[in-house]
């Protein structure tokens, strides 16, 4: 099993744009061959010290997936090709951190 962390930054003020977009893809990735979880985050204003800056236009996408394999297909699926046609106008960076259980 490996954990994807994908960080996206979107354009100030498109945030919501963007999640509407995210979740029109959301069902067909769940049923993906291989996919656990996959989901949007955004942050959350605590209080806690060390959460430094609350950060209004990022998205945090939290994966799991069975494989390398089964995100490798994930990310060349057609309809993730169409989505990030969709959603290439609102997004600053997209970042992505693969991690495994240690």
């Amino acid at each position: 099993m490996i954990y994807v962390i994908a960080t996206v930054t979107v354009i100030k003020g498109k945030r919501t744009d963007f999640l509407e977009e995210f979740r029109k893809v959301l069902p067909l990735v769940h049923k993906e061959a291989g996919c656990i979880e996959y989901g949007p985050t955004i942050d959350v204003n605590t209080g806690i010290p060390a959460q430094k800056l609350v950060r209004d236009n990022v998205i945090t996408i939290m994966e799991k997936w069975e494989s390398i394999e089964a995100l490798q297909a994930h990310l060349t699926a057609p309809h993730m090709t169409v989505y990030r046609t969709r959603v290439k106008d609102l997004v600053v960076s997209t970042a992505i951190r693969i991690l495994r259980p240690a």
